[in-house]
């Protein structure tokens, strides 16, 4: 009887330790390998199909993985904070999209030093330090804004080429920040394209053109003295919607005055501006019916606007793809193999594309 009650009390204790041990094994402990994956938000759809992506490919190669972003793309230091969680996770894998490089610098030096591999997606980790981030998976926004510039330039051929220094005509750039690599690099594609096909494509040459607005979408070898066709490349004062939406309203009040012809909106949030000043782009088809506009991303009321003509279309990434592939490296890089960055791809879409096969899987809602 004695030893029943021995073998009772040792059950009871086991029992009582494996309670504790449960969040370990839910937090990656297990003989699986874990991955924790740090976004850069989840209020937008787009985060929302990154994460879709992620948690299939989690599925496929048999890995846990937990999936986290903070509520803007304003809010460095919860990023901050839900990377150093991840840390204390003792994960086998870090996929990382920074908000900001310089932040996550301890992050990145910690991770180094305990062996764990960090991959980057989306805007990835920036000028990190040499050997911190292995390889990225995202779209190359700098060629999928400049597939943009394109589509937008054969729709407003005729004005370009009519403009002067007397009569000048303006194209309006929104750029939801000026720090993130992805729409850095979207504003820059956009604007270098522009001016390409503006100087092969058109009389007008370099010296007609001027790149105008936030200095950080202007380069060194920008032309900035032209009077016939001005870029002007517009910032928020902030990332939040009401910034954004108080910058899209700028651009609409200065549609006469500065003879807007075509606008770019680099993202899901400016298109919601663009969206927000046009009484979710009614206007378009009316009071602004000669401005072309071309957007980035998905979203239920950009496709909306595509549909019924308010823009000329947009570019999508394939965000699906870019979770998928973040995992898919990182289960690479666990198992020691040679990874290397890959780019998830972009397409142009429009009224007329969006519902082919192959082209509406990648327009969330």
């Amino acid at each position: 009887m004695r030893c029943m009650r021995i073998t009772v009390v040792a059950l009871a204790a086991v029992a009582f330790l494996l309670s504790f041990a449960a969040p370990a094994f839910a937090a990656g402990q297990t003989e699986e390998d874990y991955i924790a994956v740090v976004s850069k938000g989840e209020q937008h759809d787009f985060w929302q199909n990154v994460r879709a992506g992620a948690e299939d490919a989690a599925d496929e190669f048999g890995v846990e993985m937990t999936y986290e972003g903070p509520p803007s793309e304003e809010d460095v230091q919860d990023q901050v904070q839900m990377l150093n969680s991840a840390l204390a996770r003792n994960p086998n894998a870090i996929a990382l999209a920074a908000l900001d490089t310089n932040a996550v610098m301890d992050n990145l030096e910690e991770a180094m030093a305990r062996g764990i591999p960090v991959i980057g997606f989306d805007s990835g980790v920036p000028d990190a330090p040499a050997g911190s981030v292995l390889a990225n998976a995202a779209t190359n926004n700098y060629e999928a804004a400049g597939m943009a510039a394109e589509h937008m330039f054969e729709a407003i051929r005729d004005q370009l080429e009519a403009a002067s220094a007397d009569e000048p005509v303006t194209i309006a750039v929104l750029n939801q920040d000026a720090a993130g690599e992805s729409l850095l690099s979207r504003g820059r594609g956009f604007r270098d394209r522009m001016v390409e096909l503006i100087e092969s494509e058109t009389a007008h040459g370099f010296d007609d053109i001027q790149v105008t607005g936030n200095p950080a979408y202007i380069a060194d070898d920008s032309p900035t003295g032209g009077e016939a066709v001005i870029i002007n490349m517009y910032v928020p004062a902030s990332a939040s919607t009401t910034d954004i939406a108080s910058t899209a309203n700028t651009v609409f009040r200065n549609v006469d005055d500065d003879n807007i012809v075509g606008i770019f909106a680099s993202n899901e949030g400016t298109v919601r501006g663009v969206l927000s000043a046009t009484d979710d782009g009614s206007a378009l088809g009316s009071t602004y019916e000669d401005v072309v506009v071309v957007g980035f991303d998905a979203g239920a009321a950009q496709k909306e606007a595509v549909r019924q003509g308010y823009f000329l279309g947009s570019i999508t990434q394939d965000p699906y793809s870019i979770g998928y592939e973040a995992i898919r490296l990182a289960v690479a890089a666990i198992n020691d193999e040679p990874v290397e960055d890959v780019d998830t791809g972009a397409h142009f879409w429009d009224a007329d594309n969006m519902d082919d096969a192959g082209i509406a899987e990648l327009l969330y809602d």
